[in-house]
């Protein structure tokens, strides 16, 4: 299919970015889209999904002859991140460059003077946050008595985060009778759940339903112990000009920053973005890795959703993924567009489990490597046990702290210290005698 169903205008924009050929999520999304249809697309990041709804949506109001007078939203689309709200924004003002369709992104992390009066005026196409989104609605802002369609981006990750109550509240305050589309990467019974209760007799359009990273990534397993990890890194870094553009995954933003301050250690350009950077400092972040100014990126599962840079070639898992679903978020980042990419992911003997859940989502065994050249510990840390597993409630002892049969305790020659405490200065026990017995007078 190529994209003559769409309007010119839209037509035209898609000329401009080249694409010629739609994908395999476009082929069959965008038809179903502008035939009207609730829609279940179950794509992996990386297949042009934001594209297989954007494009007909905005077909379709390009194509519509009434005139937004009530200065209505037309178009919904909720997504759990502001960096995912940012890049689907930037998107939408791409394809629709051609019309005088007014776009708006409703998300944390900025002032919401702007964002209110976007909501109060009517934008043609909002893109938010479910938070924010909420915060402003329940405040009283926001026109969507004339809304045509709902879309709900990435809901697997929105259920993970706890969203669907903020969901439900959002669409009580919406027209029930909407076209809604849900886009996810996985599809579960959560998922199924969701697809229930907002979608009306929805078509579902799938590209491999099985949770298949893409095929240009190259995956591999590092196994390494914790204190190791941020050597392993740099000697990676170090032993290859090939990373030139890689994002490394932790779960914390706390891990972040220490990662990011052992990167600098060594002269490694590097930043971080999570939810405790400020929305200025993470654009600035991703400005600088895409421009090939800094080498790498440490980024937390939340604060990734939604970068779409061309050009990396590593990702690296430096802590495994909290879920077996993140894995495929994370290394779709790289082998974008039909390039090549690698993902690397580092595992300690405590994610044994959790590996062995991963390989049988994506029904794969992922290679095991060694770092040609790096001096591997024989045994782990005392402190590596049990890291990052939270506080524990009781102190337990290392096997250190036992007493072993080596011990000059238990050797037969060893010779006791002489005893040389001083004697005890209580006063002795009075000596037990018999009461003296009274004489009879």
């Amino acid at each position: 299919m190529s994209f003559q169903e769409l309007h010119e205008r839209i037509q035209k924009a898609v000329t401009d970015t080249g694409y010629t050929k739609a994908t395999p999520i476009q082929e069959r999304a965008i038809p179903r889209v502008l035939k009207g249809a609730d829609v279940i697309g179950i794509a992996q990041t990386g297949t042009g999904k934001t594209a297989a709804f954007t494009l007909p949506l905005l077909s379709k109001l390009a194509e519509s002859t009434e005139a937004n007078e009530t200065r209505c939203t037309r178009v919904l689309i909720i997504a759990p991140t502001r960096e995912l709200v940012s890049q689907i924004h930037d998107n939408v003002r791409t394809y629709a460059k051609y019309t005088n369709l007014r776009t708006a992104a409703i998300h944390g992390g900025i002032t919401d003077k702007g964002q209110i009066e976007k909501l109060d005026t009517g934008a043609d196409i909002i893109i938010a946050t479910p938070g924010r989104l909420l915060d402003l609605i329940e405040r009283g802002h926001g026109k969507f008595q004339g809304l045509k369609a709902l879309v709900l981006d990435e809901a697997d990750r929105m259920l993970d985060m706890g969203f669907i109550s903020d969901i439900r509240t959002i669409c009580k305050k919406l027209p029930k009778s909407r076209q809604t589309l849900l886009f996810s990467a996985t599809m579960n019974a959560q998922i199924e759940s969701m697809t229930k209760e907002f979608l009306n007799s929805p078509t579902i359009v799938e590209v491999d339903r099985r949770a298949n990273p893409a095929e240009t990534v190259t995956q591999s397993i590092y196994e390494v112990f914790e204190h190791q990890k941020t050597d392993l890194l740099n000697h990676l870094l170090d032993s290859s000009h090939n990373f030139y553009a890689v994002i490394v995954f932790v779960r914390t933003r706390d891990g972040a920053e220490t990662l990011i301050q052992a990167l600098k250690h060594v002269k490694v350009s590097a930043e971080a973005i999570h939810g405790d950077k400020k929305q200025g400092q993470r654009r600035k972040a991703l400005r600088d890795f895409k421009e090939g100014k800094i080498r790498v990126l440490v980024a937390t599962d939340v604060a990734a959703r939604g970068i779409d840079i061309s050009g990396v070639t590593h990702v690296i898992n430096f802590d495994f993924p909290e879920h077996s679903e993140d894995y495929i978020h994370r290394i779709g980042r790289t082998g974008r567009a039909e390039a090549e990419g690698e993902a690397i992911t580092f595992t300690t003997p405590d994610n044994s489990m959790a590996l062995k859940k991963l390989e049988k989502l994506i029904r794969v065994t992922l290679p095991r490597k060694r770092a040609e050249g790096f001096q591997y510990a024989k045994a782990p840390l005392p402190e590596d046990k049990g890291r990052r597993k939270g506080p524990k409630k009781e102190e337990k002892k290392s096997h250190f702290d036992t007493p072993s049969k080596f011990s000059n305790k238990n050797k037969p020659n060893s010779r006791r210290k002489p005893d040389t405490s001083k004697p005890s200065r209580k006063p002795s026990a009075k000596p037990v005698g018999k009461k003296p017995t009274r004489k009879r007078k």
